[in-house]
């Protein structure tokens, strides 16, 4: 009888898939992401398989990292002394490790199609990152998601079709954010980190992220976590603080560095001179002060209600996980309690059973009478043990990643300069950020479209250039206006 019931259930489920409102579901509900996510993951399989297969690699900074990392597998420790083709090895220590271990898989290099697979590999786990964030946070359809990232041309070409380090770099920034979510504070550190060891562009984030520290674990928590960043940097820099720290400092966080106009997207529009001029420079950097100290006081209140709501899912959640216990317990025993009135029932007499049936007339008649009320009547006791409790606390993520996207994307705004792979640093938090902003819908995409075409045109033009920062602007003054009226309305309601 058990069976039956169970196997009664699964055609219920198995039958709700196969009707239209759950189809239009996985396009629009973002609770059912889940699944629309795996066909995502699928679909970017294929899709990136026939990329590397049916397009042409394009040789850019491979071999030059190949060199790099050779210098370094032969002995050498002086970051001044490891050049490639490009020239000078300009990023820290984790990226020599993992190229050099890519130097050894792909045959010292020359094995391309085989980096590029593995390649292909880092592109989708990242996406599982990536899709993970937008399953706990419900804030973007399913559908946004499927356009935005399958028709990427730029993205593909970046992750499977050049072979940049950036990719790398963003793949352990997403493993740390989905730690941070899950409150594991030192492995969130560690992967954040080791992000940085990569490529420096990770630490865009690290204003929002010592405040969302210093929320959370206080003082000596947010330095213990300082402590776990600075060790990891400390352990895997030594070989080459030991051989020579200036260069190595000088050579892998070089703040300073001046970026070549040729591979420009974002400034085409100015000459080269200014480009290269220390004053834009120093300006833009201002620019990104002021930006942060406009955005970082609202974020630091998302992350105060972020805190609050947690500390709520902590004390109630043992007391539903308690309840649910309890009435599956005493739905267990009930079914028992059935069987054996079952058994009974099947010894009543003649007159019992004519007595039964009568009753049961009557009951269904004064329900007849009575069922414009059945609304307001009391649940049964049944039905309450049968009740499973819930409150979905995963959406509280929207108030840790909306500041970690912004405070990003407001690095970006302010680069001195954007090469193509630099797309990779912001582009699945795009959907996130438009869908954060009050625009209608088909703002939002018009927004996306123009992006990916500033992105794809190459080389770059002084329009393109212009039309990347105008709807940068736009999204940044999207988000400031829609986390202000939200702020606003918070305090009134307290």
């Amino acid at each position: 009888m058990g069976n039956r019931n169970k196997f009664s259930e699964m055609f219920q489920e198995l039958k709700k898939m196969f009707t239209w409102s759950y189809a239009v579901g996985l396009v629009m509900n973002p609770a059912q992401l889940p699944i629309t996510a795996v066909l995502i993951i699928i679909a970017e399989l294929v899709i990136n398989v026939l990329v590397v297969e049916r397009v042409p690699y394009t040789e850019i900074d491979w071999n030059a990292y190949m060199q790099e990392c050779e210098g370094f597998l032969n002995g050498t420790f002086d970051y001044s002394k490891l050049r490639g083709d490009t020239g000078p090895l300009v990023y820290p220590a984790g990226f020599v490790y993992i190229y050099s271990a890519l130097y050894f898989l792909t045959n010292y290099g020359d094995n391309v199609r085989l980096a590029q697979y593995v390649f292909i590999g880092i592109y989708l786990l990242q996406l599982i990152l990536v899709l993970r964030i937008y399953i706990k946070t419900k804030k973007v359809p399913p559908y946004v998601l499927i356009i935005t990232i399958l028709t990427s041309y730029r993205i593909h070409s970046i992750y499977v079709l050049r072979l940049f380090n950036d990719p790398i770099a963003v793949l352990l920034l997403y493993t740390s954010l989905n730690f941070f979510i899950d409150e594991r504070w030192s492995l969130g550190s560690i992967f954040y980190s080791l992000g940085v060891s990569v490529k420096m562009n990770i630490l865009l984030y690290a204003p929002a992220l010592f405040f969302f520290y210093l929320i959370n674990l206080g003082l000596a928590g947010t330095l213990k976590q300082l402590f776990i960043c600075g060790i990891i940097q400390f352990v895997l820099g030594l070989p080459f603080l030991i051989g020579n720290p200036v260069t190595y400092l000088k050579g892998s966080f070089d703040v300073g560095r001046v970026f070549n106009h040729t591979w420009t997207v974002n400034y085409r529009f100015l000459d080269i001179d200014t480009f290269e001029n220390k004053c834009f420079h120093l300006s833009l950097l201002a620019l990104h002060v002021v930006l942060l100290i406009i955005f970082l006081p609202m974020c630091t209140q998302y992350f105060k209600s972020y805190c609050r709501l947690k500390y709520v899912q902590k004390q109630v959640q043992p007391q539903i996980d308690a309840k649910n216990i309890e009435n599956k317990r005493r739905t267990k025993l009930n079914k028992i309690k059935k069987k054996v009135d079952v058994k009974a029932e099947e010894k009543i007499t003649k007159e019992q059973e004519n007595f039964l049936s009568s009753f049961e007339a009557m009951l269904q008649k004064s329900s007849q009478k009575n069922e414009k009320k059945v609304a307001k009547r009391p649940i049964s006791h049944e039905e309450k043990e049968n009740t499973h409790y819930n409150i979905n606390f995963d959406i509280l993520s929207q108030l840790f990643i909306l500041p970690m996207f912004v405070v990003n994307f407001i690095g970006i705004v302010c680069a001195r300069s954007l090469h193509y792979q630099f797309y990779s640093w912001y582009f699945h938090s795009l959907p996130y950020l438009l869908w954060s902003c009050n625009f209608r819908v088909i703002i939002r995409f018009l927004i996306l479209a123009v992006i990916e075409l500033c992105w794809n045109t190459y080389p770059s033009t002084s329009l393109t250039s212009a039309l990347l920062h105008v709807c940068h602007f736009t999204i940044l003054y999207g988000v400031y206006k829609k986390i202000s009226s939200e702020l606003n309305a918070a305090s009134k309601v307290q």
